[in-house]
């Protein structure tokens, strides 16, 4: 008979520690990520291409987390600059279908994750 061990359940601080490993590496675009998509607004669109892989290139190196900009410590949104402009990203978890929440954040397997890339005036 195989011995099953139960797992312990995560405290506040390791779920977000866990989101925050997984959204970087979502925006790095590794395994470790999970699934998900990547979006951005009709502004950044109508910016051009090079504009938009300016974009993505600083959201993928985005290193600015700070306890005032990211207070839980989970890595869901960033503040920065492409060619001169203000923008913004924010990760949000989804269930499998994406109409509605996940249940189980740092389950990969049962959650997928959105990316919007926007201006702060698309907010």
């Amino acid at each position: 008979m195989a011995t099953q061990i139960a797992e312990t359940p995560m405290t506040q601080s390791q779920v977000c520690a866990r989101l925050a490993e997984q959204n970087d590496a979502f925006r790095r675009r590794e395994p470790a990520g999970g699934s998900g998509q990547w979006v951005f607004t009709s502004a950044i669109d109508d910016e051009g291409p090079e504009f938009l892989k300016a974009c993505l290139e600083a959201v993928a190196g985005y290193d600015g987390f700070t306890e005032e900009n990211d207070p839980y410590g989970t890595h869901e949104m960033g503040f920065m600059e492409a060619q001169g402009k203000k923008v913004w990203w924010k990760i949000d978890l989804y269930n499998l279908t994406y109409d509605g929440g996940a249940e189980n954040p740092t389950s990969l397997a049962d959650t997928r994750r959105v990316l919007t890339i926007l201006f702060p005036t698309d907010y």
